[in-house]
């Protein structure tokens, strides 16, 4: 049973509502996959922005800092990049007589992976204990990251020339995968006949402080959360297990991340409770790129999450 989700603001004057409407100045037409980066956000989760080159993946990491007074710093992955431009290096100080640690850019509230499936699997492996614990071992010593910390990366179509892919390891890191997509004829007539997208993120103001947003974060986890509702959380999870239409099912952690992103959707529905339309709502972006069709199926991704919200019935 397919729900149809509405969008209702949990205040008209909210933080929330205001980052989404200082975003969609920048990000024309694409309100769904703002709710969906934002969501991901106050889960405290990472971000994979996957699409054609310049339909907006760069835009919407841009957006975020400036409007969150957050600290931004951009990664420009290439091919020739090494971990220690990454995470950062010790360099020995001949006045001191000892090594100093000068931090990398990852070292910062927000940051852009941009292209990050250009850079070799072992400069990709270097972000796997900053994706999953916010910190970074260098040296034998463990330096935590700044709170709150974000990761949007962004990646090309595989089939691009000058790419590697990334290990399922690493994919199972992102709490969410969206597509923005080509804008609609009427948004893309205003970006046609609007200013530069760099202009407006140069002036945007922060919607919301820091303080405020580490609280959005911390009350997600508090979201209700029915035993009927895991009912269905797992029965989706049991599908994929079972089901010959996909190669291998979903796993633990991906249910937790189901259940989370539902808690962060619920909350910027203004809701206490999460309903089985908050799951469905966030459901394909969750699990499509943990999702591989089978060989009989030859189907996955979006497509695969699409035919578990439909095949698995609300208990």
């Amino acid at each position: 049973m397919l729900l149809k989700t509405q969008f209702k603001p949990a205040s008209a004057q909210s933080p929330l509502e205001r980052l989404i409407e200082a975003a969609g100045r920048v990000i024309l037409g694409k309100e769904k996959q703002v709710r969906l980066a934002l969501a991901c956000l106050i889960a405290r989760g990472l971000l994979l922005s996957e699409d054609l080159p310049g339909v907006g993946k760069t835009p919407l990491a841009h957006v975020l800092g400036p409007a969150l007074g957050l600290h931004f710093q951009r990664i420009q992955f290439t091919s020739g990049m090494l971990p220690a431009d990454i995470i950062g290096v010790s360099v020995y100080e001949r006045d001191s007589g000892a090594f100093k640690f000068h931090p990398g850019p990852i070292f910062a509230q927000v940051i852009l992976a941009d292209e990050v499936n250009r850079a070799t699997p072992k400069t990709q492996s270097a972000l796997l204990e900053a994706m999953e614990e916010h910190q970074v071992t260098v040296e034998g010593e463990t330096r935590k990251l700044p709170e709150p910390f974000f990761v949007i990366a962004t990646q090309n179509p595989s089939e691009q020339v000058g790419t590697f892919p990334l290990p399922e390891s690493q994919l199972d890191r992102f709490l969410m995968r969206i597509h923005l997509g080509y804008p609609d004829a009427k948004a893309e007539r205003q970006l046609l006949l609007g200013a530069e997208r760099r202009d407006i993120i140069q002036h945007l103001k922060p919607a919301m402080t820091t303080a405020q947003l580490i609280e959005l974060q911390r009350a997600v986890p508090q979201m209700q959360v029915s035993e009927a509702l895991l009912d269905y959380v797992q029965a989706l999870i049991t599908h994929t297990r079972h089901s010959p239409r996909y190669a291998q099912g979903l796993s633990p952690r991906a249910g937790l991340a189901v259940l989370r992103a539902a808690q962060a959707w619920a909350m910027m529905q203004g809701r206490r409770q999460v309903l089985p339309e908050d799951v469905q709502a966030i459901l394909p972006s969750v699990v499509s790129h943990r999702l591989h069709g089978s060989a009989d199926a030859a189907k996955g991704g979006f497509d695969a999450a699409k035919d578990l919200v439909t095949s698995v019935a609300i208990p």
